[in-house]
């Protein structure tokens, strides 16, 4: 992972070598204080660790000071077309904002906001995005990594001139193979913490298959120290297809890898029931674990052998194994109660 610079959002740090930071964006309107503490809440029992606001009139803007006093997960107020709102958000108790080049404003905006920045001494993300590249550079370079890239560090280069240095950059766009051509330039251009995500990816499986490949494709490379998944969907998606890029990706160990088998017709029982269940049960535990859930005999204690715990089916009955050696044969019907009472058992198990 590229070492890059730290930056506090709240309590929360980017960058410098900590782990990747999941973050989402509620889709509540801001000034609904009701339902957007409720979606917080949610975001932050799957797993969000920053959560971004939408600021789109003065009542978005105020809202964050009631909101502060409900929570105490980081918020970012996003920003689009307005410096006045902005300085509002922030100086309602914003712990960052999100300015998006070429269209917040020339030098004289962006030294507004970026005066308010330094005052409250809160962090900026510059977003640069395929539909807000700045004029000349989208002339210069076309719809390109290019002109992503230049026309975020120019904005950063503003700020910078202006005395901010507290900065997280993105340069995002709906197609998996430019994002991950802007990211790998823009990292080779600066050492400031990267936020990394596929724009507009979709519906939830087009936007899973896009974000996972576009995502994990630069995690892979080292690059990026905080992840959103865009998806048009529940956002408490977002933060579960997050994390399963980390752990696919292996920058999170701690928690309970399911593996199973495709199945076939030598599978004669519902393993494929059972391994949807075991997923769903373990997918909120911090824990180091290997579960598996194979089909037969011949995908079972073999292809499984590293597994803390696996079940494999067969002729009417199901092997329990644990550590690669069978431990218990039971009748198919008694399968998912006895193999659901060794699970949470190795779950408890300190």
């Amino acid at each position: 992972m590229k070492l890059t610079k730290t930056v506090s959002v709240g309590q929360v740090k980017i960058g410098g070598g900590e782990n990747i930071k999941i973050q989402s964006m509620t889709t509540t309107k801001t000034a609904d204080i009701e339902s957007t503490l409720s979606q917080i809440s949610a975001l932050e029992n799957a797993g969000c660790e920053i959560v971004r606001l939408a600021v789109a009139d003065e009542r978005d803007a105020l809202a964050f000071k009631e909101l502060k006093k409900s929570t105490k997960i980081p918020l970012v107020a996003d920003i689009h077309f307005s410096p006045k709102l902005a300085v509002l958000a922030i100086e309602n108790g914003a712990d960052k904002a999100r300015i998006n080049p070429g269209n917040i404003g020339g030098e004289k905006e962006i030294r507004v906001v970026a005066d308010c920045i330094k005052a409250h001494k809160i962090p900026v993300r510059v977003g640069s995005n395929t539909g807000s590249i700045e004029p000349n550079f989208l002339k210069k370079y076309g719809r390109s990594a290019e002109a992503l890239v230049e026309s975020a560090l120019y904005n950063v280069g503003v700020l910078e001139k202006f005395g901010v240095n507290d900065i997280v950059i993105s340069v995002k766009a709906s197609s998996v193979p430019l994002t991950v051509q802007a990211y790998r330039l823009l990292s080779q251009k600066t050492d400031y913490p990267l936020h990394v995500g596929v724009t507009e990816s979709g519906t939830l499986a087009t936007g899973i298959v896009k974000s996972a490949i576009g995502i994990g494709s630069l995690l892979l490379d080292g690059i990026g120290d905080t992840i959103r998944v865009s998806l048009t969907d529940d956002p408490v998606e977002e933060i579960y297809v997050a994390k399963r890029i980390l752990r696919a990706v292996e920058l999170d160990t701690e928690f309970v890898e399911v593996v199973s088998c495709p199945t076939c017709g030598r599978c004669s029982w519902d393993s494929m029931g059972l391994a949807n269940e075991v997923s769903e049960f373990v997918k909120n535990y911090r824990k180091k674990a290997k579960v598996a859930v194979m089909g037969c005999v011949v995908n079972g204690p073999g292809e499984a052998k590293d597994a803390d715990l696996g079940i494999a089916g067969g002729n009417g009955s199901c092997l329990i194994f644990k550590k690669g050696e069978p431990y218990k044969k039971v009748a198919e019907g008694d399968a998912k109660e006895t193999f659901f009472a060794e699970l949470k058992g190795l779950l408890q198990d300190e």
